[in-house]
């Protein structure tokens, strides 16, 4: 019987073992190149799974397709929330060609059920690891939006369909930027968003008040005087404000925004301590297939209503608003009744806007 003629790539592999050059760093590549394969094989599946969908699109009504809520955005796919289930979605080619933004958490979307070899699941049937594709965006109601930058030129939707922004601001550490406030409450109030200011970490304030605490207190009197706006003090710490806080929380969907550090989910999990738990329902969808997200997420609150976290900011550059169309948004200014803080603030948006 003859014997099996190995070819060159073994030959030179047996060699290399004999010889002691066959060290751990090839298998772990071997290991590295495999889970590649994994991933690549799982997008394969999924990018099969579309294209069959979209091949029964024209079959399907979609005004009786499920209606849920996108929950997360990852760089691949989508959380949609429904009927108390959550899945991983895909959103339709053609659809992502004529919508005008991608696809933020807040969406209300029609999707669809696949299951892993592309066909469509029963509509009753609810698997563990449940996927679909977004079929149709429905109109958003309000959407809070920045620009790339201070010129505004390119805009970036944050949350769509929320009702108000909590925006958040520290005490000290790190210490109030009442002029990234102030352009927050203009992308909140252009969005359709109601715009409330929280300062937090009181429980740090000094003994003697200092320069940047009785500038805080006039800027929250402003606001709430002049402005009209709702403003609370809180500490997660020492748990301030938190009963006034669920209160202007509750059945509302609230988006969660200020400057890096300033203790936003230190501050919602002093309300609802649980919320973690919930946070780690949904982590175990980042190991399907390239996921990354630095965007906002969806968060139910025990006592009624929703928040939407959002990364902290240090800058804030306003989308579709000019030099002419921010007048609107500072009428104290243009009445001349505005303290110098505010002005400055004005002078400094309008300036970023040139």
């Amino acid at each position: 019987m003859s014997q099996r003629r190995k070819g060159p790539r073994e030959k030179d592999l047996t060699s290399r073992y004999f010889s002691g050059n066959l060290d751990e760093d090839r298998v772990d590549a071997n290991q590295k190149f495999s889970a590649r394969n994994k991933r690549a094989e799982h997008d394969k599946i999924l990018r099969t799974a579309l294209m069959r969908a979209e091949e029964a699109a024209e079959q399907i009504d979609v005004e009786t397709l499920p209606l849920g809520r996108v929950i997360v955005v990852y760089s691949l796919y989508c959380v949609v929330e429904h009927a108390s289930a959550r899945y991983l979605c895909v959103i339709r080619k053609t659809l992502s060609k004529v919508n005008a933004t991608a696809i933020i958490v807040g969406d209300m979307v029609r999707f669809r059920h696949v299951n892993a070899e592309g066909d469509l699941r029963p509509p009753n049937e609810s698997p563990d690891s449940p996927e679909g594709v977004i079929e149709e965006v429905l109109p958003r109601r309000t959407v809070l939006s920045r620009a790339d930058s201070f010129k505004g030129t390119e805009q970036h939707p944050i949350v769509a369909n929320a009702d108000q922004m909590l925006i958040v601001v520290g005490l000290v550490q790190p210490k109030p930027k009442w002029g990234l406030v102030d352009r927050m409450i203009v992308a909140a109030q252009s969005g359709g968003l109601v715009p409330i200011v929280c300062l937090n970490k009181t429980d740090l304030a000094d003994a003697e008040p200092s320069k940047e605490s009785r500038l805080a207190d006039e800027v929250l009197a402003y606001y709430a005087k002049v402005l009209k706006l709702a403003v609370i003090r809180t500490s997660a710490e020492k748990r301030i404000g938190l009963d006034e806080t669920r209160a202007i929380l509750k059945d509302k969907t609230t988006v969660l925004a200020g400057h890096s550090g300033v203790g936003k989910s230190s501050l919602v999990n002093a309300m609802q301590p649980l919320l973690d738990l919930k946070v780690g329902e949904i982590s175990h969808y980042t190991d399907k297939g390239r996921h990354t997200t630095t965007s906002a997420r969806w968060f139910p609150l025990d006592f009624g209503g929703s928040v939407i976290d959002t990364p902290g900011v240090k800058l804030f550059g306003l989308w579709n608003i000019t030099q002419e169309t921010l007048a609107n948004f500072f009428a104290d200014v243009q009445s001349d009744i505005a303290p110098g803080w505010r002005r400055d603030s004005y002078a400094r948006i309008e300036e970023s806007l040139g």
